[in-house]
């Protein structure tokens, strides 16, 4: 690798860095909220929150204004590394699938989103089971939760490293991922394209970041099914001591015919609250921040 190519690869990855810190230091209490709905079952639970406001409620009443911020730590260093991960290996993998094309175009964006999703997707899976495991605790305040580091000690030690402890819900991971960035990736970069940009700096500004907020959003609404069952199979299971959630596919399955089609959207509402900005923040915060460090680097 040459000097320019490696000093290119620096600035991607700490543009990404930077944007999965700025993400998740905004967003973090909607992905506890979205985790909580996800992983509950029936709303004829007495314990089931009724909704986004009883949740928010319920949470801060019994648990306390910190504990929006349960599993914080994995969160940040799995955004941290996923997004240093996302925007690097998105333009590399866009190099790639040119097709011959002398410019990326449609499909050079659609297949180099995907390829940056599955392969974030095996990088930050068991930030991903420790994050859930955290937020799935309902009967702990924040201050009393044991640490990520020792939960991810406690899950290699009882279930090891593979699916069934520290990777576990991978496929539904890599669903989740090579769904989002394929859609989010292909639609931001097209209509970015397509929509000439602006020279007044704030027009500019405001034109990314609609752009950005209508990707997130679509994005999100394609892979929430797959997030719900990553959801399901890394939290509690129903039963304590039996397995019911294992694969994603299955899971999906088993919502639809226990819980209904809808029930595979659980978590949409505060899932698209932090998804839709957020995936303008991001695509914001890396591209003016590449910006700069290619000119000051």
């Amino acid at each position: 690798m040459t000097a320019n190519k490696a000093r290119e690869a620096a600035q991607q990855m700490t543009a990404g860095a930077l944007t999965g810190i700025v993400e998740v230091s905004l967003m973090q209490p909607l992905d506890l909220i979205k985790t909580r709905f996800q992983i509950q079952g029936s709303t004829n639970d007495p314990t089931a929150y009724k909704s986004l406001a009883d949740c928010f409620r319920t949470i801060y009443r019994l648990e306390g204004i910190t504990s929006f911020y349960k599993g914080i730590l994995p969160a940040i260093l799995a955004e941290t590394s996923k997004r240093a991960v996302r925007f690097f290996t998105f333009e590399q993998y866009k190099n790639i699938f040119l097709f011959g094309a002398a410019e990326p175009n449609v499909l050079t964006f659609i297949t180099a989103g995907l390829g940056s999703g599955l392969t974030e997707a095996f990088i930050i899976n068991p930030l991903e089971v420790v994050k859930v495991k955290l937020q799935a605790e309902r009967a702990t305040i924040l201050a009393e939760q044991q640490s990520a580091f020792t939960v991810a000690r406690i899950i290699a030690r009882e279930h090891s490293l593979g699916l069934k402890g520290l990777n576990k819900g991978l496929t539904a991971t890599l669903g989740r991922h090579g769904a989002f960035n394929c859609v989010y990736f292909s639609f931001y970069h097209s209509v970015k394209g397509w929509i000439p940009a602006a020279e007044n700096s704030k027009l500019e500004f405001c034109r990314r970041f609609a752009i950005g907020l209508v990707s997130g959003t679509l994005a999100t609404m394609i892979n929430i099914p797959f997030d719900v069952a990553k959801s399901r199979i890394q939290g509690p299971q129903p039963v304590p001591g039996e397995v019911k959630y294992r694969a994603c596919f299955k899971t999906m399955a088993t919502i639809y015919r226990e819980e209904g089609f809808f029930a595979l959207y659980k978590g949409f509402i505060p899932k698209v609250m932090r998804l839709g900005p957020g995936g303008a923040i991001a695509m914001l915060v890396f591209e003016y921040s590449y910006e700069w460090l290619k000119k000051n680097t």
